[in-house]
């Protein structure tokens, strides 16, 4: 199929309507969507709820008590390696 200038492309009424009434769709789609979304940035946020708080509230002691205990390991090889270091002095 070669286009050049002599090269004929038409279109019946009924599909440019088609095609005007898809672009018209879309852009009332667009500009709908995009008015919800500024409407979404202004409403205030959502409070957490009493379950959400005592999850988080126990993960984060959770994840306190596990970092002690990784603490108190460090402090003891930290004292096995001082007594080490003053055997060899």
């Amino acid at each position: 199929m070669k286009i050049n200038e002599s090269s004929n492309f038409t279109l019946d009424l009924k599909t440019i309507i088609l095609m005007v009434g898809g672009i018209i769709s879309l852009s009332a789609t667009y500009f709908t969507l995009m008015a919800e979304v500024e409407v979404a940035k202004t409403l205030p946020e959502m409070p957490i709820s009493e379950k959400e708080f005592e999850l988080k509230d126990k993960l984060i002691r959770a994840s306190i008590l596990s970092t002690q205990e990784d603490v108190q390991e460090i402090k003891e090889d930290m004292k096995y390696l001082r007594n080490k270091i003053d055997k060899i002095n």
